[in-house]
This record gives C-alpha cells, structure tokens and sequence, in this order.
C-alpha cells in the first residue's frame, strides 16, 4: 500500500515508517518543514497528488504544559489539522488512522478506560486531542482512532531518557507515585498500527504495552534493568506541581485488541527492555 505518515520525524512516526518498510509498504514522510497540516489548501493539494491509500496521522501539539498557555496553536494543529487530514482523506477514499491519547479521559477512574467510555478531558491538551477524534468521526467512514498512553521510543524525548540522565547526572530522584498507567514502546504500537492499517477493522482502540505502573514504579524499573543505582524518592502529584493537570487513572483496556484478533503489545517491563538494547 502507499501509505502517508504526518509527524514522521517524530518519536513514534520515525518508528512507523521503518515498519512499513518492513512490511514492504510504500512509505511517505511528511513533517511540519514539508506539509503543514494547518493549511488546509495545502493538504489538499499534497493528498491529492500522492493519492495514498492510507494516512497515518501521527502529528501533534503534544507539549501538555505549553498547551494550557495556547491552546489555539494546540487545536489548530490537533483539531484543525486532524479535519483537514480527513477531509483529504474522503476527498481520495483513502484510509485514516489518528493517534489520540489517554488525556481525552479525566482519569478518575478505577477500571481500565473502554473504547466507548464517556470523554471527559482535564485539560486543554486532551480537549484539542479530542476534537480532532470527533472530526475523524464525522468525516469519515473508513477510520481507525488508536488511543495511547505514556509513550517512549529511541527519537524525541521521552520519561525513559530523562530519567536515565538525571539518575546519572544526581544519583536521586523523584517521581510521582499516585498516577498509574500503562508506558508504550513506539515500536510495538508502530507494528500495531501497520497490522490495523491492513485490515478493515475500523474503529476505535486502545493501545498500551500491557500491565500497570505508577511513574514511580516506571522509574525504579528503568534504573533496575539500565543497572544504575539511583534513590528514587515517592512524590505526590501536589508535590510535583505542573501547569496541566494530569490524568490520576490513565489505564486504558484492550480487549477490543483480542476481540478483534489482533496481538496484543507485550508487558511494558519486556518492551523496556527491547528498549534499552535499541539505544
């Protein structure tokens, strides 16, 4: 299939685009220096042309913190730049994939969060996220919305590289204790979306590396497995005050996953590990 990716340089869309040449796909990386998603003139003509069967959008406002300071830069790029992803995307009856996040969730739950549970963002990050969920929705028939939580790869920054560095830098640290997730390799939910993009499956899902954690926990894995001696110091949220709020419950079920016949992504202590060997 010839399959465009928005947000190729980043974290996860460069790990996309390696496994669609894998899996012998054709493969078109687009970045804000080659396409701005913002412009909706330019969207069309570049899909247009390229006429791809697939887009996988992975572009996105993703600074939570800087988005409660802006959040029109946030939705022009989550919200306006997702429609006009899908507008394109009808125009040629090309496939759509969004990646979409935990944060459209207000986390104040105690049981993993269903595809079809109630929204309720805390902040302005998860509300752009989710307009750009309610676009797709609208637009499209032929759509795949994949919901992840607490992402690291081998690009971009993420929790695993800042805590390898500061444990090496101050041999102490500490890290909130009273929010719980699941992390997510980019590799696996770059196999993911690929396997998805194949089939006609459509929908929503949700897509995490399996098992729970608390950041904390997440952080005295990491040091454990990287073989680094580092004091990791339980935090509460209020300790460790931020300018967005956080989801408290961010664990998202997958059981649509294995009730569609998919593989379900691997416990997230064994995706670290693959981790740490990649880098």
């Amino acid at each position: 299939m010839k399959v465009i990716v928005t947000g190729a340089a980043g974290q996860l869309g460069q790990d996309v685009l390696l496994e669609l040449e894998r899996k012998n796909h054709q493969a078109i990386g687009t970045d804000r220096d080659d396409l701005d998603i913002t412009i909706e003139g330019d969207v069309q003509a570049f899909i247009a042309e390229v006429k791809p069967d697939v887009i996988l959008h992975c572009a996105a406002y993703t600074n939570v913190d800087a988005a409660e300071a802006d959040e029109e830069t946030a939705y022009r790029v989550n919200g306006l730049g997702t429609k006009n992803l899908a507008l394109a995307a009808k125009q040629i009856g090309a496939k759509m994939l969004y990646i979409s996040t935990d944060y459209v969730f207000d986390g104040t739950g105690t049981e993993p969060y269903e595809v079809d549970d109630p929204t309720k963002p805390l902040g302005a990050y998860g509300r752009t996220k989710l307009a750009g969920e309610e676009f797709v929705q609208e637009l499209l028939e032929q759509f795949f919305i994949v919901r992840t939580a607490w992402v690291f790869g081998a690009y971009g920054h993420n929790f695993v590289k800042t805590m390898l560095r500061l444990g090496k830098e101050r041999g102490e640290v500490g890290v909130v204790h009273d929010q719980v997730g699941s992390p997510t390799y980019t590799v696996d939910l770059a196999k993911f979306m690929v396997e998805l993009m194949e089939t006609e499956k459509y929908g929503i899902y949700h897509a995490t590396n399996s098992g729970v954690c608390s950041w904390y926990e997440f952080a005295v894995e990491i040091f454990k497995q990287a073989g680094l001696n580092v004091k990791v110091n339980p935090l509460t949220t209020e300790q460790f005050p931020r300018p967005a709020a956080r989801p408290k419950y961010s664990v998202l079920s997958k059981k649509k996953i294995e009730a569609q016949g998919f593989t379900p992504l691997p416990n997230w202590q064994d995706a670290l590990t693959a981790y740490l060997k990649e880098v």
